[in-house]
């Protein structure tokens, strides 16, 4: 019996070694930044959001927005644009991260738009909560160059 336990004194040492080697690979790839595909991806991923939110789902009631609302639509549009202008020159991830952030932005400044018209901001056009909050009144869309 004493090979016996041995055997399976190794066995158990083989799984948990392969165990701890799984976890740690998950872990170093969950903290490595994304590849310039992945960020690719995730920029064309917002910028179409943001594309598909400009269209307007009931034009009479972007045709008789007020001032605020005006501005924030514009400011969408000048988003879209730019985040739209940066991804044609974009390769790098950290390119793309700023395509992301461009195009978050204007979703942001549509979602004020479309609350001050008093259309629902429904998911699909909405940001996520960790995106970048701009203020209600709208403003230029803030591009920065690396």
């Amino acid at each position: 019996m004493g090979s016996m336990g041995f055997m399976i004194t190794v066995s158990v040492l083989l799984i948990v070694g392969a165990v701890v080697g799984v976890v740690a690979q998950r872990r170093t790839q969950r903290n490595r930044p994304p590849s310039d595909l992945d960020a690719e991806a995730e920029a064309n991923h917002w910028l179409v959001r943001l594309g598909g939110g400009l269209v307007p789902p009931d034009a009479r009631a972007w045709a008789g927005a007020d001032e605020a609302a005006g501005r924030s639509l514009t400011s969408a549009a000048e988003c879209h644009r730019a985040a739209r202008a940066q991804l044609a020159g974009a390769r790098t991830a950290g390119e793309y991260a700023e395509v992301t952030r461009v195009a978050r932005e204007g979703l942001e400044h549509l979602r004020s738009a479309r609350t001050a018209l008093g259309i629902d901001s429904d998911v699909a056009v909405s940001a996520p909560p960790h995106a970048v909050r701009v203020s209600a009144v709208g403003g230029a869309c803030a591009v920065t160059s690396r």
